[in-house]
């Protein structure tokens, strides 16, 4: 987060496996600072309180919008208003010009995902990318994926240069392997993992 605000945050990966949760999560971190917790456990990126915008981008799945929405309501973090049939690189540049006027630290976009890789989501993706030029790209992946995982980190790797790995479900009886797998063949660390829905 040591850049010029609105920082950007791009959360990429497949349907299900947990974007909008973990946007949510990270979000209300961000914005809670280390409350609660000893300070010197958040060197740097959760040391201070920040003000973050939320903002969905899945104009295809029924009520995402909306999912996000709520997710804002319950952690106190503000989510970008929805304008019905908005399509995404829209809904990217009016996040963006509302991040930069209302002074916000960091805008978390929230991209769409489908089943399997393929060459619209890719292309979508990508093209909100080069518009918000984000500082972290984060791959979000279900750690029950297997090693599928390795195709998807390979494919999102390659068109975006993500900088990290969001592990979730981590509470699960999954062994981890797609952890490692998805590190080898990114180079990327994991930077998050994910446990239970709150």
């Amino acid at each position: 987060l040591n850049a010029v605000p609105p920082v950007v945050i791009l959360m990429v990966g497949l349907q299900g496996s947990g974007k909008t949760t973990s946007s949510a999560k990270i979000a209300y971190r961000l914005s809670q600072g280390p409350q609660g917790m000893a300070a010197e456990m958040f060197e740097g990126t959760f040391s201070t309180k920040r003000r973050v915008l939320m903002a969905w981008l899945d104009t295809r799945r029924p009520a995402a919008q909306h999912q996000l929405a709520v997710l804002g309501e319950q952690t106190g973090v503000p989510t970008l208003p929805i304008v019905p049939l908005e399509m995404p690189l829209a809904i990217t540049r009016r996040a963006m010009e509302m991040a930069r006027r209302e002074g916000f630290d960091v805008l978390i976009l929230d991209t769409a995902g489908r089943l399997s890789i393929d060459e619209e989501l890719m292309k979508e993706v990508a093209d909100i990318s080069a518009l918000a030029q984000p500082k972290e790209t984060l791959l979000v992946a279900d750690a029950m994926t297997g090693q599928d995982a390795v195709n998807v980190a390979k494919a999102f790797n390659e068109r975006l240069a993500i900088t990290g790995i969001v592990l979730t479900r981590v509470d699960g009886d999954a062994r981890g392997g797609a952890a490692l797998s998805m590190r080898a063949v990114t180079g990327r660390p994991v930077k998050l993992i994910g446990v239970g829905e709150k």
